[in-house]
This record gives structure tokens, sequence and C-alpha cells, in this order.
């Protein structure tokens, strides 16, 4: 299956000027039993007030390879070990309130044990971060109803297209797997 490929300019917010670019890593993570797994933010920040779901990831550090930066943001985030299953894509998308462009590479892997989260001050102290599991259809409406915001408009048009294409990858997989049996 083709990699997804989104570019996404930010509507909400008026564009000033872009002053860095960002490197991110992010995974539609799945558990056996097809749940998946994200993080619940709760923000009043430079975006507003807002509360939303969205993938785990972040910010890739330097000396870090894709694989590297997930692996511990999986584990920083949600405490979770995963295998990595595939790259889904790629979203290059603006936040103009911060000055930034995000080049986020995104992946689907399966949580293969849970432990103790590592989250850093920011992620608990600021986005107030919590463990979400949801079934695919509970995390589409989320994602639908958390566009009443113009940070969760902007967070929906990156993550949905993304989440669809993997739940697209799943069942391709196990429609395959099932043949080659």
């Amino acid at each position: 299956m083709e990699e997804l490929y989104l570019e996404l300019k930010d509507t909400e917010w008026p564009l000033e000027s872009i002053n860095h670019d960002r490197n991110v890593v992010r995974a539609i993570t799945y558990d056996e039993d097809g749940f998946f797994y994200f993080v619940r933010v709760d923000r009043d920040d430079l975006f507003g007030k807002a509360k939303h779901i969205e993938t785990v990831g972040g910010g890739v550090e330097e000396g870090e390879d894709l694989e590297e930066a997930l692996r511990r943001e999986l584990k920083e985030e949600l405490g979770a070990t995963i295998e990595i299953i595939t790259k889904i894509g790629v979203v290059s998308d603006f936040y103009n309130v911060i000055h930034r462009h995000n080049i986020t590479n995104y992946y689907l892997c399966k949580v293969t044990s849970f432990g103790k989260t590592e989250m850093t001050p920011e992620e608990i102290n600021e986005f107030h971060l919590t463990r979400a599991k949801l079934t695919y259809e509970e995390a589409v409406n989320e994602y639908e109803s958390c566009a009443d915001t113009k940070i969760g408009r902007l967070i929906c048009r990156r993550e949905l297209p993304v989440l669809k294409r993997a739940h697209e990858i799943m069942n391709f997989s196990q429609f395959r797997d099932n043949i080659c049996i």
C-alpha cells in the first residue's frame, strides 16, 4: 500500500512567519484486542483552551533516528514497548501561532507491553496528558467532535486521515493473512 503524504496549511491563525522546521514522529498504536491508544490533552496555551486526543509522539532529538525517537516517545507518553509494523506516511503541516513547520512521520505500531510512563514535566503540568484507550469508531468520533476549536480542527485534519489509512492497512493485512493460510 502506498505511503500517505499530506501537505496542510494552517487556516486557523494568520501567517506572520515560519522560523523553524521540526522533525516529528507519531504513532497509530494498537493492541492485540484491536484497541487504539492516544494521549488525551487538556491544554490552555497559545493555541487556546481545548481538550482533545492526539497520537503519541513528538520531536526527534539530535542523534536519534526516526525509529529510536518513536520508541522513546511511546515509552515516555504511554509507557509502551512496541513493535513497529509499517510506516504510514508523512504529514507536512504548519502552526502559524508558534511559527513552526512540522514534518511528521507516522507509523503503525502494536503494543507488546505496558510499563510506567516517563513524561516530561511539560507533558504532565502544561498538557495534562493521560492515556486514552479507544475503539476505532470512538477515536474517529473524538477527532470529529474535537474539531470545535482551532487547535482541534488542525489536529483533526492532520490525524484523522492517518488513522483511517492505518485502519485500511490493518484490514488489508488481516485479509491478506487469511488468504495465505
